[in-house]
């Protein structure tokens, strides 16, 4: 048995690893600025090797944006974990706001929680990360276009509903999260993921 389960722990751990780094790279670039982070600096935060971060990333934009594919892939577990007989929109609704909204915290914004959000969109602003996240795009509509395909009885690579429901998923939460990052004022992200998801559930009828 022990033998058997081997294999599915390494890769728990080899994804743990990964997540770790890509939290890190994250976290150091929004503390220190951009161009002040080395990825020596990201494995010594993680508590690895330069080597071991080499052997997940190829640099810094890499390990941001597999952030953003690694969300998918909760995602799309969250979806798949959902009861069968929820609405469709409804259980995208909740798997992408257990995801994008966890740990936002109620109440005022402080001064550093500003500046967190202000250094946030100057990071994902940076042209160096701009080609890692449309890579890291296609993985995450492949992730959640395969859970899709499971809740709905489709073919993820013959039918066209998966993958442009996968696409809606990946353009509405992106929106949302624009929408939070250039209000001027704090915004719940959880409840303008809501408003989004709603309003495509119900076939964006205008306004």
């Amino acid at each position: 048995m022990a033998e058997e389960e081997a294999p599915g722990l390494r890769e728990r751990k080899k994804r743990e690893t990964r997540i770790a780094l890509s939290h890190a790279a994250i976290r150091l670039s929004i503390e220190r600025g951009w161009d002040n982070v080395t990825v020596e600096a990201i494995a010594a935060q993680a508590n690895v090797s330069v080597r071991t971060f080499r052997n997940y990333f190829a640099n810094k934009a890499e390990a941001v944006a597999a952030g953003h594919s690694e969300r998918a892939l909760r995602i799309a577990d969250e979806l798949r974990a959902r009861p069968s007989d929820e609405p469709l929109w409804d259980a995208i609704a909740g798997a992408v706001q257990s995801q994008f909204a966890v740990g936002e915290r109620a109440g005022a914004e402080s001064d550093d929680d500003r500046r967190w959000r202000d250094a946030l969109r100057l990071m994902l602003a940076e042209p160096a990360l701009q080609g890692e996240v449309v890579k890291a795009n296609a993985v995450a509509q492949n992730a959640l276009a395969a859970a899709v395909a499971e809740r709905t009885g489709a073919d993820a690579t013959r039918d066209v509903y998966p993958q442009l429901v996968a696409a809606v998923i990946g353009a509405g939460s992106a929106v949302a999260v624009e929408h939070c990052l250039r209000a001027d004022e704090p915004i719940s992200l959880a409840r303008v993921l809501r408003e989004v998801f709603d309003r495509i559930g119900a076939g964006l009828p205008v306004p």
